[in-house]
């Protein structure tokens, strides 16, 4: 793995971008003007941009959101949500028909068109998690307790993500309850990074590809699931974790993951 000192160097080889959005993009407050550069040169160049994001929530919310914190349109033409790909699936009725939700209210939006079938915990057929409790947003006990008797049931995953940063803030993500749902002895099923479905919905198999993101778990490790090469922003999810180089490379070790590259931040 070698610094990256600007994207410039190596576009030519490749015909498809998928960038993650949280962390790399924006910090969920503002854009990064540098990754909005970036992404800008690549557009004039012709270059494929898919934005991939493991966010609870439909495709088309997200998009409002970027345009919302004022990123052009035109970078819009490709947003996949892991929110998106778990929808999909529920609309089918692949786990069952009834569910309950766990999470905030403001994701509702992912089950907007079977919002009949939301029940409660004890006679639904699955679990719906896309976040945390507005009233239990740090307490991870509160869940292992909350669930312990509903094991038997499947846990649907829409965000394996453990943790984000907002702003300086860091909160927890739905990945963290279906970890506590997992270590009670329940199974979960995860949409979005690192899973290959979501990828596939994202580019053909005859694409060359670069993925650029900031989780090791998630972004990267879909991209060595994969088998596509990647740049590992470090300014990101893990920032905590890293001083200098050795530590970068202590971390692909720890989280077992493998990066072409490293940047700080998304820079052209």
């Amino acid at each position: 793995m070698k610094e990256l000192n600007h994207l410039g160097d190596i576009f030519e080889k490749y015909d498809t971008f998928v960038i993650d959005l949280w962390g790399v993009m924006h910090n969920g407050v503002t854009l990064n003007l540098k990754a909005i550069e970036a992404v800008d040169q690549l557009k004039k160049n012709s270059k494929k941009i898919v934005f991939l994001s493991n966010a609870p929530r439909p495709s088309s919310k997200v998009v409002n959101f970027l345009i919302q914190m004022k990123m052009d349109k035109k970078y819009l033409e490709h947003v996949m949500t892991s929110g998106e790909a778990a929808m999909q699936a529920i609309n089918n009725g692949k786990f069952g028909k009834t569910f309950y939700h766990l999470g905030p209210s403001r994701d509702n939006s992912v089950f907007e068109k079977v919002k009949d079938n939301k029940t409660d915990l004890q006679s639904c057929d699955f679990i719906l998690c896309t976040g945390l409790f507005d009233n239990y947003e740090n307490d991870l006990n509160y869940y292992k307790k909350f669930l312990l008797k509903h094991i038997s049931k499947k846990l649907v995953c829409t965000n394996p993500d453990l943790i984000v940063h907002r702003g300086s803030v860091e909160e927890l993500c739905a990945g963290s309850v279906a970890k506590v749902f997992e270590d009670l002895g329940g199974e979960v099923v995860y949409f979005g990074k690192p899973h290959k479905e979501v990828y596939n919905m994202c580019f053909g198999s005859n694409e060359k590809v670069l993925a650029i993101g900031d989780n090791l778990r998630t972004d990267i490790k879909g991209a060595n699931n994969l088998k596509i090469d990647c740049i590992f922003i470090t300014e990101g999810v893990h920032r905590k974790e890293i001083d200098n180089f050795s530590d970068i490379n202590k971390l692909l070790e720890k989280y077992k993951v493998s990066a072409n590259f490293f940047q700080k931040e998304l820079k052209w």
